[in-house]
């Protein structure tokens, strides 16, 4: 999956707005202005930061090495992971729809 797919993906959300945080250098989704998806660069790769519950947050870490801790938000809720390939789509368009959820609960 590339940056354009998940922001795509992520636009046709119901609500889903986006804005640029630019001391993050970072692309903020939110929907009815709760953050549920931040893509950035993450040592010069493509990344997505998506919210859970804790549980998931540390089952999909324990199951990937690549998967980890926001670095500007909340850790034990928010995952960063890298868009190079190592996680299928489908298992990232699943972590997008529960950060979409974990989103829409919060309102």
């Amino acid at each position: 999956m590339n940056t354009s797919e998940l922001l795509s993906y992520c636009m046709n959300k119901p609500g889903a707005e986006q804005s640029v945080q630019s001391g993050w250098k970072a692309t903020q989704i939110k929907s009815n202005g709760i953050l549920f998806a931040m893509v950035h660069e993450v040592k010069g790769c493509p990344a997505v930061s998506l919210k859970s519950t804790p549980a998931l947050a540390d089952l999909i870490r324990e199951e990937h090495a690549d998967v980890f801790p926001s670095e500007h938000l909340n850790k034990s809720h928010w995952n960063t992971l890298f868009l190079d390939g190592s996680l299928k789509d489908s298992q990232i368009y699943y972590l997008v729809d529960a950060s979409f959820q974990q989103a829409d609960n919060t309102k």
